[in-house]
């Protein structure tokens, strides 16, 4: 809190009639959902305290678009925005829906990937610093020492669990002008992680929820099955694939285990012989080259593709409406998270949508817990706070996703009641002391810059 409150963020204009005009430059009417949202968000951006908000919601509840007010919010006040994704294909994807978003409008917005280099990345590098580039939308691209902004205002980080505390703090920076100024954060997220959930709970980071779907779109329908019962289980995705639609199967090793892991390859050959013979079927995992796994994806997406073996590369990807139904292979053998973004590449057209997991009986307690709740909820925060509970919430300024946090005593998804008057607590004491300089203050002092100092100055965008 004393960092956020020494620092200054650009206050951004939104009258009504500058609301007004970004609302109208919108595609879609937004869900009542997003509008309480934005609200929220132009409460935090209006002040010159720089915003930290996390928007969580699930795959397809429209956090792009939110994300696009802010953004539009920042231009409309003379300022730039940007937005980090963790992959290209995710990079590109959210530039030609932004692009495609904004039609026929005067901002200037532009793609930096580390696939563009030369006289074009020169280019945009200049006039991203000359102040003639309204919204930049890329990768770790946009950490290089090359890249500065003219007036950095908002900074949107999508899918922040896939980027280090260290990178995001380095974006945060991209803003800064050395006079104590520095863009406001929005980070997104489809599920919160522990790390996030500690920091809901401790730190200075505010919380949206869009928990509403835009109009259309129906939950996918989550099922369990054990491995005997595989055959009617890509019978079904054959009768799907038949009628026109997609299929993903997804498995957790790229090379087989005997008897122990099931490989992409290996799953990829035994559709392609037996279980799904005669569909087009194409297999994309981690040790291909980026190209070639952006090849693979594209022409999925074109849909000259019917069924895409996969190892976790999908997690975060291209968004194919036409892909109805998802099976994953070993599901014991993956994270609640993991599977919650996993099954988010299905059920995001108009159809109906179908995930099966397809696990072991004799799986232990643990990883069944996980696929009881997976088939029980498609909401990101029921089920982050069951993996809270199952796997123990991150350090709470450390790098540790997982593991028991530095409490001796506190339970963190126990004693949620106790743990919040504890911030309040601790909230005040700021207030009144900001820099615990007061001479009873010197022991506590000592005490909590040995155990957090290295991760206080950056607490706040995790």
């Amino acid at each position: 809190y004393q960092l956020r409150d020494a620092q200054r963020a650009p206050a951004l204009r939104a009258s009504p009639a500058v609301k007004d005009k970004i609302l109208r430059s919108l595609p879609h009417t937004l869900t009542s959902a997003q509008t309480r949202v934005v609200d929220e968000l132009t409460q935090d951006l209006t002040r010159d305290i720089p915003t930290n908000r996390m928007i969580q919601g699930d795959v397809g509840s429209g956090k792009t678009m939110v994300a696009l007010f802010a953004m539009l919010l920042a231009v409309e006040s003379g300022h730039q925005a940007a937005m980090m994704a963790p992959t290209e294909i995710l990079a590109e994807q959210h530039f030609s829906s932004i692009r495609e978003m904004l039609g026929d409008s005067e901002v200037r917005i532009r793609l930096l990937t580390g696939s563009i280099t030369g006289s074009e990345r020169s280019a945009i590098l200049s006039q991203l610093e000359r102040g003639e580039i309204d919204i930049l939308i890329g990768t770790h691209a946009l950490l290089t020492e090359h890249v500065r902004f003219q007036s950095l205002a908002v900074a949107v980080i999508d899918e922040q669990h896939r980027f280090g505390v260290e990178q995001r703090a380095m974006l945060r920076s991209k803003g800064e002008d050395g006079e104590g100024t520095t863009p406001h954060v929005v980070v997104m997220t489809a599920t919160p992680i522990p790390r996030t959930l500690s920091l809901t709970l401790f730190g200075d980071l505010d919380v949206s929820v869009i928990d509403e779907l835009p109009p259309g779109r129906q939950p996918i329908v989550t099922t369990i099955s054990p491995p005997e019962d595989r055959g009617a289980v890509y019978e079904m995705m054959r009768r799907h694939v038949e009628r026109g639609e997609q299929a993903y199967v997804v498995v957790p090793a790229i090379e087989s285990e005997a008897g122990v892991l099931v490989g992409v390859r290996d799953v990829a050959r035994e559709l392609e012989s037996t279980l799904l013979s005669g569909l087009r079927i194409a297999a994309v995992h981690g040790q291909l080259k980026q190209k070639t796994r952006d090849h693979i994806m594209e022409r999925f997406r074109r849909g000259l593709i019917d069924v895409l073996v996969a190892t976790t590369v999908i997690e975060v990807g291209v968004d194919v409406p036409n892909a109805t139904v998802m099976v994953i292979e070993q599901a014991d053998r993956f994270g609640l998270a993991q599977l919650h973004q996993l099954r988010g590449r299905v059920g995001r057209g108009e159809g109906a949508s179908r995930c099966v997991l397809i696990a072991e009986g004799a799986s232990t307690p643990e990883s069944q817990q996980r696929l009881r709740v997976m088939a029980e909820s498609s909401d990101g925060f029921f089920i982050a706070e069951k993996d809270f509970e199952i796997r123990g919430p991150g350090e709470i300024f450390g790098s540790r996703q997982s593991g028991m946090p530095p409490f001796r005593v506190a339970d963190l998804s126990r004693d949620t009641d106790l743990l919040n008057m504890a911030r309040r607590d601790a909230q005040e004491w700021i207030r009144l002391s900001s820099g615990l300089n007061r001479p009873d203050e010197r022991v506590l002092r000592r005490r909590v810059l040995k155990a957090h100092g290295p991760w206080l100055g950056i607490g706040d965008v995790g």
